[in-house]
């Protein structure tokens, strides 16, 4: 899958190719050390942020969307 902006497309891959295989060659195997594409993320999520400004994609109330979370109270 594409990432939002053009030039994220590439980190996204990069990031993904990485972390699958830290996942399946460490991580699944019991070793539980630090993961090492979180540089390769913190890059990825630079270019998600500089593309959702340049699209002005509204992302108010995504901070309640996750596991484990509950979606705040409606005022209706």
């Amino acid at each position: 899958m594409n990432s939002i902006g053009e030039g994220g497309t590439h980190m996204k891959r990069k990031y993904d190719q990485c972390f699958n295989r830290w996942f399946a060659e460490k991580f699944l195997k019991g070793d539980s050390s630090r993961d090492p594409c979180t540089d390769l993320f913190k890059r990825y999520q630079q270019c998600l942020q500089k593309a959702i400004k340049e699209k002005e994609i509204l992302i108010e109330g995504l901070e309640f969307m996750g596991h484990g979370r509950d979606k705040p109270e409606s005022s209706s």
